[in-house]
């Protein structure tokens, strides 16, 4: 059930919230415990017990951790629970390729069965595990009640494709929150912006996108390429920021505060600049739990500590060292960015506009390797975005994928991901009848997404895989 879906949005979110503003305070958290679980489980046929199997786990582990939190029984717990944490993982999104991996390096034939990967369970796994560390490190009390902890993992505004949200970030809002009209307001408006960067502007996009990377690259000109990798750039951008936009506004629509998730990151001046824009709470959750751990700056070898978290950025996106590589690609060119600054390699000013398109030249090549379906393609692709090898038979030129409105919606996506739009919305929120403005422009798109809605075909989420 993807929030940019019929039943969403004309069945549960209606039922939901109505039910859960006409109930008594003391109840609404069962309430909207039980209908994030619906909500998932609705999605999650074959696998849903694993999200009560990961409640389980973390609701317990904190007891355990709290239990022996002045014995040298703590850490253990902390470590069993991790690995259990971890092992779930492993199993049903690691398995094949681990063996797949082994096979081909040693030349075995070993076979596993099918594993179905569970929606979510990249997210749901990753915000127990910040639970118990956190509850480990001091920073958050133990939840003795199962229904809050359960509500922290499942809550389905945030359950299927992020924000990962650390507890220590919504625990005072899980034990009380206060939900109030402008909150409610505030919400939906932010849902509908982000309602319309998925229904109009990704999935717009991304058909060009898939159309492009679904064919041969052999088969493309040079322009074809480049417009390939420039609508997945901007796919990808609007789709997962569209997605936690609407988490969260549907968060504050009951009473939830979560952090901000994406910042711009295509006005990126350097890659480093880029992962404190992009996917913030994945790069906050492997800062805070890898790379400060394993002696961040200050001990140990910093540039391997680096190359290991972008290795498991890379990892957590996909079971694929296509993946994997795109992970190091970025975590190369982070550490590049290090060793100059710390022995000032290049000392000639370089002009602001320079630096973000070079950055962003990185970027979409990265997005290459993420978007492929095997290395062998990515690099084939690459390769013809900057002419080093030849074409078969051209079979469709560039302008067979675009038409007058796939070109708007393409240059009104680069603007909006300039951050023009935001700058005028910053603009607009200081007017007088800044509410009134609000309101009519969430009405309007809202019709227009409504539109789309009931009209749409082709209406996928990237982040579901992973």
């Amino acid at each position: 059930m993807v929030f940019s879906s019929n039943i969403f949005l004309f069945g549960f979110l209606p039922i939901v919230l109505m039910g859960y503003y006409l109930i008594k305070d003391k109840y609404k958290d069962i309430f909207l415990l039980l209908a994030s679980l619906f909500f998932y489980f609705w999605g999650e046929k074959q696998n849903a017990v694993i999200i009560i199997v990961s409640i389980l786990i973390n609701y317990f582990s904190g007891l355990v951790v709290e239990h022996f939190r002045e014995t040298r029984m703590k850490k253990i717990a902390l470590i069993l629970s991790v690995m259990l944490n971890i092992g779930v993982l492993f199993y049903y999104k690691y398995t094949g390729f681990f063996v797949d991996s082994i096979n081909k390096v040693i030349g075995t034939n070993f076979s596993v069965r099918t594993i179905i990967l569970p929606i979510g369970i990249s997210f749901f796994t990753f915000q127990g595990l910040s639970y118990v560390i956190d509850l480990y490190g001091g920073t958050v009390k133990v939840q003795r009640n199962p229904v809050k902890l359960a509500l922290y993992i499942s809550l389905f505004p945030q359950l299927i494709a992020g924000p990962i949200v650390r507890y220590k970030d919504v625990a005072a809002q899980i034990d009380k929150r206060k939900e109030s009209i402008d909150k409610f307001a505030e919400g939906i408006f932010r849902f509908v912006i982000g309602l319309a960067k998925k229904i109009i502007l990704a999935n717009g996009i991304g058909m060009v996108a898939d159309e492009i990377f679904n064919a041969p690259y052999q088969e493309h000109m040079i322009l074809t390429a480049w417009l390939g990798i420039i609508c997945y750039t901007l796919q990808i951008y609007f789709d997962f920021g569209g997605y936690s936009d609407m988490a969260i506004g549907l968060g504050k629509m009951f009473g939830f505060d979560f952090l901000e998730n994406f910042n711009l990151p295509y006005i990126s001046t350097s890659i480093t600049e880029f992962w404190r824009r992009w996917h913030i709470s994945l790069s906050s959750f492997f800062k805070d739990y890898v790379y400060i751990p394993l002696g961040g700056s200050r001990k140990g070898n910093v540039y391997i500590n680096l190359l290991i978290v972008f290795f498991l950025t890379g990892l957590w996106h996909g079971a694929a060292w296509n993946f994997v590589i795109w992970g190091l690609w970025h975590g190369c060119f982070r550490i590049l960015e290090m060793i100059n600054k710390k022995y000032q390699i290049i000392r000639i000013h370089i002009p602001s506009i320079i630096k973000r398109l070079v950055t962003m030249l990185i970027v979409m090549i990265g997005w290459v390797m993420f978007r492929a379906d095997t290395m062998g393609y990515a690099f084939g692709y690459i390769g013809r975005m900057f002419g080093l090898n030849t074409t078969s038979t051209v079979y469709y030129k560039t302008g067979y994928y675009v038409n007058s409105y796939r070109i708007f919606i393409i240059i009104f996506a680069i603007t909006a991901s300039l951050g023009l739009f935001k700058w005028m919305y910053e603009k607009i929120e200081k007017c007088k009848n800044y509410l009134v403005i609000r309101n009519t422009i969430t009405l309007a798109l809202l019709l227009v997404c409504i539109i789309y809605v009931m009209t749409a075909t082709y209406n996928p989420f990237i982040y579901f895989r992973f």
